[in-house]
């Protein structure tokens, strides 16, 4: 770095001009800007931001050591310069990722676990919106990126530009320094107040990143041993040999209930599968259960269930699939069920099939829709119920059938939301639905600033597609069991809300019912308040019911 030439260094430090004015002024927005950029706060529950006036002590750290630089070396270089602004815009990045992940998906972002899915979640949003609006977005993204870099850059300019003037250089020192003793002196005092008042620094946030991946790969083999397998127990004696249908609602949750302005929707939905339940000679009883995942990763609630093993992360999913553990699909297979898996949003290979030990798997290829797509996930549930059901329920003689069914079309975005058709066998033709109601529904697009009305939407969908599969199947002697797997997204679920998911069991067999009540399970389509208990307890409670 070069240093001014003396002349230059002598006129910045004289009296105040309108030239030296301007630059006190710019180097004052840019400050601002940066200090906002690196301390925003979500705008709940939006992907909008915020000022809370706070300070950014990264900034103080930066314009000291800026300071500093120009004391001892002269202005900074532009190569400088431009490597400092992509630093800071890795921390802004850093800073709207920690502050907006809680808002929209409920929980703080693990790099290590989240990053592998978020190609798959951006396939899905692209596949649910139109190419225009995929086009808009990525141009909206790149805009917003070069504009933020641009207006870092511009800032970090002004301030070295203004770091000129001895007196600045002299007040940035000061003013750099005072903050990052007050900051200190607050961290290491918790009797001192915060004023002012500081963020968490970006550092932080990126140093946790850090020590959660080396944490992860630091654990030894035998720290990450999985607990043994519960000893799944039952004659199965209250089945009387009746199929089990269990089917895990996607993004099914507390909030449903919990959200006044969701339950007003969703609850006649939920009165009507309990009206149908009640006609064609069936109980129903609900509870709710303790989700191990928020707003996704729903194969871990799946495992958990399945397994009798609490699976909250994906190293605990992927070394539980390199073990031969007892499960649901295989105990219920040791005592003669045929065991299926309806995985309409299965496209590609699913090793987990052999874990569980399913003896076929209908994936969206085995299912064959050839009907009008709707979104990303294009099957119907409607569909995949039916055709299971024809293909396995419908044909005498056979064994008894323990069928899984991850539904799809309550899944995030939420929309667009099939149309319902009451007549089941028309489902699995050509033509499964009427034009018009197919071009209500293609043309639903997702209500990216507030999905709780099209959430709730897809989950009277869900609802009464399952009243009108009672209704049309009177003489079926089943066990239909409804669970959610986790809250849907913040955006939808609100703040702090639990991890606990709806369970409804639906059946014409009274010593299960009555054992499930005895488990505190309450007649109708509405819990207690309190969880009967953890995901991973589901499958013996149930079992229970059935011995």
């Amino acid at each position: 770095m070069a240093s001014p030439a003396p002349a230059q260094c002598a006129h910045w430090s004289g009296p105040l001009n309108a030239s030296s004015l301007k630059r006190w002024i710019a180097a004052a927005v840019a400050l601002m800007f940066l200090n906002f950029a690196l301390t925003l706060e979500n705008v709940w529950p939006t992907a909008g931001v915020r000022w809370d006036w706070e300070l950014s002590v990264e900034l103080a750290a930066l314009v000291f050591a800026l300071a500093i630089s120009h004391a001892r070396f002269g202005p900074t270089s532009a190569r400088a310069l431009r490597a400092l602004a992509v630093l800071v815009v890795l921390f802004v990045v850093g800073r709207y990722g920690d502050v907006t992940a809680p808002a929209l998906y409920g929980r703080q972002i693990n790099l290590y676990w989240d990053l592998p899915n978020i190609g798959s979640v951006i396939g899905m949003l692209a596949r649910a919106a139109p190419l225009w609006v995929l086009v808009a977005a990525v141009l909206a993204v790149l805009a917003v990126f070069a504009g933020l870099y641009g207006a870092v850059r511009w800032s970090l300019a002004r301030i070295d530009d203004v770091l000129l003037m001895s007196r600045a250089r002299s007040a940035f020192v000061i003013v750099g320094a005072g903050c990052i003793v007050v900051f200190a002196a607050q961290a290491a005092f918790d009797q001192l107040p915060e004023v002012p008042k500081f963020s968490t620094p970006v550092s932080r946030t990126y140093a946790m990143q850090i020590r959660r991946v080396f944490d992860t790969l630091s654990v030894s083999p035998a720290a990450r041993r999985l607990p043994s397998s519960p000893r799944f127990h039952s004659d199965l004696a209250a089945l009387a040999n009746r199929d089990v249908l269990f089917v895990f609602m996607e993004s099914y949750g507390r909030v449903s209930y919990d959200r006044p302005e969701l339950a007003r929707e969703v609850a006649p939905a939920r009165e009507r599968l309990l009206e149908a339940a009640r006609r064609t000679g069936r109980s129903m009883v609900s509870a709710f259960v303790t989700s191990p995942t928020f707003g996704g990763g729903s194969w871990l609630a799946h495992s958990s269930l399945m397994s009798g093993i609490e699976v909250s992360d994906p190293d605990r999913y992927a070394l539980l699939l390199t073990q031969a553990r007892p499960t649901l699909a295989s105990f219920f297979k040791q005592r003669g069920y045929r065991v299926i898996a309806d995985m309409p949003g299965t496209r590609g290979r699913w090793p987990e099939g052999s874990f569980y030990g399913f003896d076929a798997l209908y994936d969206a290829a085995k299912l064959d829709y050839r009907g009008p797509e709707f979104g990303w996930w294009r099957i119907p549930d409607q569909f995949s119920l039916a055709a299971v059901d024809a293909r396995e329920i419908r044909p005498q003689p056979r064994r008894p059938l323990f069928v899984l069914f991850p539904t799809i079309n309550t899944h995030m975005p939420f929309r667009p939301t099939p149309p319902l058709q009451s007549d089941w066998a028309r489902v699995l033709g050509a033509a499964p639905f009427d034009a018009p109601d197919v071009q209500r529904s293609v043309t639903q697009t997702p209500a990216w600033t507030d999905m709780g009305a099209s959430y709730a939407a897809s989950l009277s969908y869900s609802f009464d597609m399952f009243a009108s599969y009672l209704l049309a199947r009177p003489d079926q002697d089943f066990v239909l069991i409804l669970i959610g797997d986790h809250q849907p997204a913040a955006n939808v679920s609100g703040q702090g809300a639990s991890w606990d998911v709806p369970m409804h069991v639906i059946a014409r067999a009274p010593t299960v019912i009555e054992s499930l009540r005895r488990n505190g399970f309450l007649d109708g389509a509405t819990p207690a308040a309190r969880a009967v208990g953890r995901m991973n307890d589901v499958g013996q409670i149930l079992l229970d019911a059935f011995n």
